[in-house]
């Protein structure tokens, strides 16, 4: 078996399957959590609790308007990376064809010089946050071991993937197959690490809204 082989086959198989299960598994450990009832009542014209959820999760995309000058570099480099990432993802042909494969579904892909574009933008900002993480005394601080390894088997994707696509350094088949193992692992560590956030943000705002808002306060 080629490494190539064994990264679309067993490893990818293996690693779809962590994922998945171990998503669930997280989700399922959220959801099952022990809830006190709040038997306070609600303040007078509070908000439905779905709404203050709602509510709360949307308004969350974007900081309080008093601390929106001092973390406006990390906002918009997060939403550059992670508007690159989807694009990069769901807009080259080859990723479209691997979905229409796993579950039947498909769309006109965009331009391959244009992902090739958002590509490169995205791995500079990956690369952007991370001097940030190494340069920021708090986000030092507060960083961990962990965060790096969320930090690294995302960009590994997009470095491969940027490979591949340029032919840059070995053999078509062997970048092919190292950019679906680095797949493979940002797939077996997503439901372990931080990038769990994808899914429990969700979670969290919405607890938060609901709590705050059947108190009264704008959040």
């Amino acid at each position: 078996m080629s490494l190539l082989d064994f990264a679309r086959g067993p490893a990818l198989q293996f690693a779809m399957a962590v994922f998945v299960f171990g998503t669930l598994w997280r989700l399922a450990g959220v959801l099952l959590l022990p809830r006190l009832r709040d038997r306070s009542p609600p303040r007078e014209g509070a908000p439905p609790k779905l709404a203050g959820a709602l509510r709360t999760i949307v308004r969350r995309m974007w900081p309080r308007p008093e601390f929106v000058q001092r973390t406006m570099f990390s906002t918009i480099n997060s939403y550059v990376f992670h508007i690159g990432l989807a694009i990069v993802v769901f807009g080259l042909a080859p990723h479209i064809v691997f979905i229409r494969h796993l579950f039947g579904v498909s769309w006109p892909a965009l331009p391959s010089d244009v992902v090739l574009g958002v590509g490169v933008i995205t791995l500079v900002s990956l690369v952007a946050a991370l001097v940030r993480r190494l340069t920021h005394p708090v986000v030092k601080l507060l960083t961990h071991g962990g965060d790096y390894v969320s930090w690294a088997v995302t960009a590994l994707p997009v470095l491969t993937g940027l490979m591949t696509t340029t032919d840059l350094g070995a053999r078509y088949e062997t970048l092919l197959a190292w950019h679906v193992l680095s797949v493979a692992l940002f797939l077996v560590w997503f439901p372990f690490g931080k990038l769990m956030h994808a899914f429990l943000f969700v979670f969290s705002r919405g607890a938060t809204g609901m709590r705050f808002s059947h108190r009264g306060v704008d959040v």
